[in-house]
């Protein structure tokens, strides 16, 4: 039986992660984590052994066929889709979002209505703002000042007959605070429009389950959630079906997903898909459970989440012990809704001068609006260069937590003086 309470295995994990060397603390992960040598591997594996174009009769086309499809099966293991069909391989969110918009374009008329949320990132509403060139009205779901939600209480005056798509981030990168997506998705469905969920911020630290949530699409960065720069987005099959191809005429509505990945994919950073798989299915391992790969990616994420809590809350505690910074957003992880991704700025102080002055340091972290403008202006945060930002994963200890607000306290201390 597994003990709920067991911790990381911080050796095993920071031995998992080659890049994690010369003593810098990277608290910049929410704009790129460190790769997993797994993933590495998986790559290197592909170039050296299996770099041919898939389709071929012979056997090392067979073999790029079957790392490609292997990389599929495990998004589908992460996500917990249906099929590994289901699964579209992309250069980023931004791409992939860009490519959603593009080929469900004819299946919106004018006056048709797409509502965006102002807590998004912008790969999450530009794609679709630009969509007003062809009659579509698109609206903003404001975020609740006080609370820093999102309400289904503001949602529902926007929603009419003619809403087609809701789009909304899983987390703010930004807030750090987890959507209640399936709520969301529910209230969504019942009223007759699909749902798109830009789970960038949130994929690196929570367990995915795109089935239980009844999402209909589903997108994340894999370089954030410890692969190389590559994304993946999920989606409903019969809905992908309906897209538009956007690749040759000759591939069919049912060629998915292939017809929504123009040029191929990159067929190495889908296989290191894989490794990302294997490393979490590893520290499942570690936590005693046996089983499926799903379910030892399960436990890695319960062991994971607590241990994240742990930076959360050893960060916030400071934060909120002083007097002169504000976090922007819940000071508070209420029952661990709030993913390790924390900012604030503090009173007076230029932002782009504190995280500059953490470099000498060997501290990484940074400032501006995370290219969350809208939000960023929204809460009035955009002067003395934005907010600060200190986006945490589990490879992240509470003695570099430690590290960070000594160096800060120094530096404020200096900067305000």
């Amino acid at each position: 039986m597994t003990d709920i309470t067991t911790p990381l295995d911080m050796e095993f994990v920071h031995s998992q992660f080659p890049g994690l060397r010369d003593d810098w603390v990277f608290f910049d992960n929410a704009g790129g984590s460190q790769t997993v040598k797994g993933a590495v591997d998986r790559i290197t594996e592909f170039l050296f052994e299996r770099n041919v174009q898939i389709g071929g009769s012979y056997a090392i086309s067979q073999a790029a066929a079957e790392a490609l499809m292997k990389g599929r099966e495990a998004g589908r293991t992460l996500v917990n889709a249906e099929r590994p069909e289901e699964i579209v391989f992309g250069p980023s969110t931004t791409v992939l979002l860009q490519t959603l918009a593009a080929a469900m374009r004819s299946q919106f008329h004018p006056g048709d209505e797409i509502i965006v949320t102002m807590a998004d990132h912008e790969s999450n509403i530009g794609p679709w703002d630009r969509l007003r060139e062809f009659g579509v009205v698109v609206k903003f779901w404001p975020l609740d000042r006080e609370s820093y939600r999102l309400r289904l209480s503001d949602l529902e005056p926007l929603m009419t007959e003619r809403t087609k798509l809701v789009c909304v981030t899983h987390a703010s990168n930004i807030l750090g605070k987890v959507n209640p997506v399936a709520q969301i998705a529910e209230f969504v469905h019942a009223r007759g429009a699909k749902i798109c969920v830009d789970a960038v911020a949130y994929a690196p630290h929570r367990l995915i389950d795109v089935r239980a949530w009844d999402v209909d699409y589903y997108v994340f960065s894999l370089y954030k959630a410890y692969g190389p720069h590559a994304a993946m987005m999920y989606g409903k099959y019969e809905l992908l079906r309906e897209l538009d191809g956007l690749y040759h005429y000759f591939y069919g509505k049912d060629k998915v997903p292939g017809k929504l990945e123009p040029g191929n994919p990159s067929y190495e950073l889908a296989y290191s898909t894989d490794g990302i798989v294997e490393y979490l299915a590893a520290l499942g391992e570690c936590q005693g459970v046996t089983g499926d790969r799903r379910a030892k990616v399960e436990a890695a994420y319960a062991a994971i989440t607590r241990h994240e809590d742990r930076l959360t809350e050893r960060l916030l505690s400071w934060l909120n012990a002083r007097n002169d910074v504000r976090v922007i957003g819940e000071t508070v992880n209420e029952d661990s809704t709030r993913v390790p991704t924390i900012a604030f700025k503090f009173d007076g102080v230029d932002s782009g001068a504190v995280a500059r002055a953490m470099d000498a340091y060997g501290i990484a972290i940074r400032f501006g609006d995370f290219h969350s403008r809208r939000l960023v202006e929204d809460l009035g945060e955009d002067g003395d260069n934005g907010v600060l930002r200190v986006s945490m994963v589990h490879y992240n200890t509470v003695e570099q937590v430690d590290r960070l607000t000594a160096a800060l306290s120094e530096i404020v201390s200096k900067v305000a003086a």
